[in-house]
């Protein structure tokens, strides 16, 4: 196992390596892994470093403490004296998302405990989601007199359209169950279960080809938007091209020849 640097234990974030999995850790309980400045520039730092690593195959994103994260920190969002920028976090978490979003490497969003608002928008962003059933979800902004606008560009793309209305207009607390219901999640299981339950999907996503995973992650964003005939034509090119490539005759090949792919990590 690799740790990403030599001083974890002063930062809000850490990153660590083990058989393909980059592992990145909120960092910050004593208020709640809210996002600060500071957090948001490390996470994006570790981000960076995970999909730069050639040996990550996927990124698992996750927590310290009972919250995975309670939103941006209030104390930095306050209008600056001077010369000094409004709202400083809406300035950086905008990166950070994308950067998830746009990940040609799958990512895991273990979430360790509860979140709230902005940090619904790094669940909304990742590609796979999983809490334990205690966890509790809420998006307060309207509460606060703001509103879920940043974190509405994942989030409306992964939510059920009249679930999005009731959650967002209210701000009501649902649980865990709900949460998958809606779509937030992909499941929901309980506490005990949960780091297997991770370990299962990561499992799974190291048997993939890395271009194989990438493409896919974008052709489900992207197919139900083109019209049929359009879509078939532009599949069928795909598909040619990924049977024909070096990573798809290896998977072949491995399959024939009952091995495991080039691609999986050995452990």
């Amino acid at each position: 196992m690799n740790t990403h640097g030599d001083r974890s234990a002063e930062r809000l974030v850490r990153g660590e390596v083990a058989g393909g999995v980059a592992t990145i850790t909120l960092d910050s309980p004593r208020n709640r892994n809210a996002l600060s400045v500071r957090l948001l520039g490390e996470l994006a730092d570790r981000l960076a470093w995970a999909l730069a690593e050639e040996s990550v195959r996927v990124i698992v994103l996750t927590g310290t403490g009972p919250v995975f994260c309670a939103g941006a920190d209030l104390k930095e969002q306050r209008t600056g004296p001077g010369d000094a920028p409004a709202a400083p976090v809406t300035a950086s978490f905008p990166e950070i998302m994308n950067l998830i979003w746009e990940s040609p490497k799958p990512v895991v969003c273990r979430l360790n405990g509860t979140a709230r608002a902005g940090g619904l928008g790094l669940v909304a962003a990742c590609d796979f989601a999983l809490a334990p059933d205690t966890a509790s979800f809420a998006f307060t902004e309207v509460r606060l007199g703001v509103v879920p606008a940043m974190i509405s560009v994942t989030v409306l793309r992964r939510l059920d359209p009249r679930a999005a209305s009731e959650y967002m207009l209210t701000g009501e607390v649902f649980d865990a169950a709900r949460a998958q219901e809606i779509g937030l999640l992909t499941r929901a299981v309980p506490e005990e279960d949960l780091d297997a339950a991770v370990a299962h999907y990561t499992d799974m996503l190291l048997r993939g080809g890395p271009e194989s995973l990438a493409l896919t992650k974008q052709l489900v964003r992207t197919v139900p938007t083109l019209p049929v005939q359009e879509g078939l034509h532009r599949m069928a090119e795909l598909s040619s091209q990924r049977f024909t490539s070096a990573e798809g005759q290896e998977g072949i090949a491995s399959f024939m020849e009952k091995r495991p792919a080039s691609w999986i990590p050995r452990s």
